[in-house]
């Protein structure tokens, strides 16, 4: 269907779950979905598709960077009929009342990327999430007992460890209320938004800038089961 996905139409659900990492979309697929089917596994972007109690759903990997989420996402909006993207992605904390392992649900992400600039808009466009999802998130959050954090998610095409600025550099975000930095939501909202289409990222957060604490390696793994669970029951309610 496109040079980055050769599921073929019908083969991706209306509903899709996107990880950054294609082995997290494995992972979905064989411990949640039944019977789960490889669609697409172009450039090792693995796509499957299977059934959640009883419903469709897709689960996709979309690399790292905005660009990669941007390319996969336009892609399942405009060539595959998807009409729901949830990410469930890591992130880096900001505040020091979001503790590791704790959920943080993008409300809104800014940016230091030129995703948007592709719009040529006579100002700073600032996308957020579907109400109706961040709504469902939010209640079934509460009914399964699992801490979340809403507010804006600062999206950034430098990984916060690498960057040559240096290890500061995201101090002025967090004064601002970032809750965490990751490096997709914002090229996703972005996107649903061009397409009139709904998303929502859900994200757990691994590694605290502020105290310097994160998940062991294990842990990594292990450790994203609320985040999947809350993902999968807000497909199944927004179905």
């Amino acid at each position: 269907m496109t040079p980055h996905n050769r599921a073929k139409k019908g083969e991706i659900a209306p509903i899709v779950l996107a990880p950054g990492d294609p082995a997290r979309a494995t992972l979905v697929a064989t411990r949640y979905l039944e019977d789960a089917v490889l669609k697409s596994d172009v450039r090792g972007m693995l796509a499957y598709t299977g059934l959640y109690k009883g419903v469709p759903i897709s689960v996709m990997g979309t690399g790292m960077g905005g660009p990669s989420a941007g390319i996969y996402s336009y892609e399942l909006y405009t060539a595959y009929d998807v009409e729901t993207i949830i990410r469930i992605g890591t992130c880096g904390g900001l505040q020091s009342s979001i503790a590791v392992g704790d959920l943080v649900i993008a409300l809104t992400a800014s940016t230091d990327s030129a995703w948007a600039h592709q719009y040529n808009l006579k100002g700073t466009l600032s996308p957020v999430c579907d109400s109706g999802l961040l709504f469902t998130a939010d209640r079934v959050a509460r009914e399964m007992g699992i801490v979340t954090h809403a507010g804006m998610v600062f999206s950034s095409d430098l990984f916060s460890a690498y960057n040559a600025l240096g290890a500061e550099s995201w101090r002025g975000w967090a004064r601002l209320g970032a809750l965490a930095q990751d490096m997709e939501s914002y090229a996703l909202y972005a996107t649903a938004a061009w397409c009139s289409k709904r998303a929502l990222s859900i994200l757990t957060m691994t590694d605290s800038c502020t105290s310097g604490r994160g998940f062991a390696d294990a842990e990594r793994i292990t450790g994203l089961s609320p985040m999947i669970e809350l993902a999968l029951e807000v497909a199944l309610r927004s179905a």
